[in-house]
């Protein structure tokens, strides 16, 4: 079996997703439909579903899609972490059509001001909410914003962090520092999981090629090790860079053989209860 981690979908006529920039290729809609064939060209078995907006309608749509198609096996979804009946919320999502396919909450920090923002108190009792309903919680953040991360996982040994695309390292500049030290760091928590993905839209996406991807994929295959490794795809904001097929050939060149089940299929499994 092979899992994809990491993918998005939206339709434009339901909501608008005012990150994509106008007259950006991926300013269209992008379904289940449209990945499920590339998937599984690509030998792709089963996927998980991750939020694209804060907006609470998406996650149980999603859920009702992973319901209805095979191929996602698990959702990441959204819910105000600050709010005071998290813990209700939670349930309430999990009690839904298609609710024992979520498997996780993310939020847009990347987006927060507040570099501490992971920190904050009220977000801390969200994430221990989370931390109770058997759920991961992925981060999707910037380099700034990894010792927070640190921080926050370290508060909550209970909770297993997922970093999604490495923490967005500067590949595209050939940087390794201070985002090398800094995901050390954070992988020396044993709480903490990292995805191996996003990694060509990071790169420049006209001219990348696998030896600007190495330095970054080495230091998260040294620092987490394999077995806290999994690949996602990004797929569509990943057709930015290449098709969905080379995504994962190019995935899989960065990876030794041996490594290969863990970071394709078992760590998914596992970290999301697939």
């Amino acid at each position: 079996m092979t899992v994809d981690a990491h993918h998005h979908v939206w339709d434009l006529s339901v909501r608008d997703q005012d990150w994509i920039e106008a007259g950006s290729p991926i300013r269209r809609d992008f379904t289940i439909a449209d990945l499920e064939p590339q998937a599984r060209a690509a030998g792709v078995d089963r996927t998980v579903l991750v939020q694209t907006v804060t907006v609470a309608e998406e996650t149980p749509e999603f859920l009702a899609l992973a319901a209805a198609h095979e191929l996602i096996a698990g959702v990441v979804g959204w819910t105000d972490l600050t709010r005071p009946d998290v813990t209700d919320e939670l349930a309430r999502l999990r009690d839904l059509p298609g609710g024992g396919y979520l498997k996780g909450i993310r939020h847009q920090v990347q987006g927060e001001p507040d570099p501490g923002w992971l920190l904050r108190p009220d977000v801390q009792r969200g994430l221990a909410a989370v931390a109770e309903t058997g759920l991961a919680h992925d981060l999707v953040v910037l380099p700034h914003q990894l010792p927070a991360c640190t921080k926050a996982a370290a508060a909550l040994p209970q909770l297993t962090f997922v970093l999604d695309h490495l923490g967005k390292p500067p590949i595209a500049s050939g940087g390794l520092e201070p985002w090398a030290s800094d995901v050390r760091a954070l992988a020396a928590l044993p709480n903490t999981v990292c995805k191996l993905s996003g990694l060509l839209t990071q790169a420049d996406p006209a001219s990348w090629s696998v030896n600007d991807l190495r330095p970054y994929a080495d230091t998260v295959l040294d620092a987490f090790g394999p077995d806290r490794l999994m690949f996602g795809s990004d797929w569509p904001v990943s057709t930015l860079a290449a098709p969905y097929g080379d995504v994962v050939a190019v995935t899989s060149a960065l990876v030794s053989p041996s490594e290969h089940r863990q970071i394709f299929e078992s760590t998914a499994l596992r970290v999301y209860d697939l």
